[in-house]
């Protein structure tokens, strides 16, 4: 991985903030994930393709976010935030198929919600919930199991790559 991305993700305003490990907002921001699988099953049951899709990525982001939150790393750019789940992937803290996933969500609810006339393909349609709980799932037990030794390699890897650019 390039480490490009983040050191410009690092140099915005909304970008990758290193803050204190929240865990208040962790708590807040699963939350969000397990309301937006919610919301995603009401979806599911009226057949909403793009509500479908929309609240899958959701679901992860949120998931996602909320693990940055107990390692104290704050990012408001999605693509910044996805950035920030392939570093974690490269310290063995998240697996690369969960990256790879929310990256692919993120680009199906992107076409959805801003190419109509897209006819989304039913498979990622029918697997995208799946996909999304056990993201959800993943990361939950990730937040769960994360050291404080963990987080701070991250926090340090960050600084070092600011200090740099």
């Amino acid at each position: 991985m390039s480490f490009d991305n983040l050191a410009w993700c690092l140099k915005q305003k909304r970008g990758i903030l290193i803050i204190e490990p929240n865990p208040n907002l962790t708590r807040a921001y699963m939350k969000k994930a397990i309301s937006a699988l919610n919301t995603m099953t009401a979806a599911q049951k009226i057949h909403e393709t793009d509500w479908i899709l929309t609240t899958a990525y959701y679901a992860r982001y949120f998931a996602l976010y909320a693990l940055l939150m107990k390692m104290g790393v704050k990012s408001e750019i999605h693509d910044c935030t996805i950035n920030m789940a392939k570093l974690l992937a490269i310290h063995g803290v998240l697996a690369v198929g969960l990256v790879e996933d929310i990256a692919e969500a993120k680009q199906t609810r992107i076409d959805t919600q801003y190419y109509v006339e897209q006819e989304q393909d039913s498979k990622i349609v029918l697997s995208s919930p799946h996909a999304a709980r056990k993201f959800v799932l993943e990361t939950e037990k990730i937040i769960e199991n994360l050291t404080p030794q963990q987080a701070n390699i991250i926090r340090e890897n960050l600084r070092k790559l600011q200090k740099k650019s």
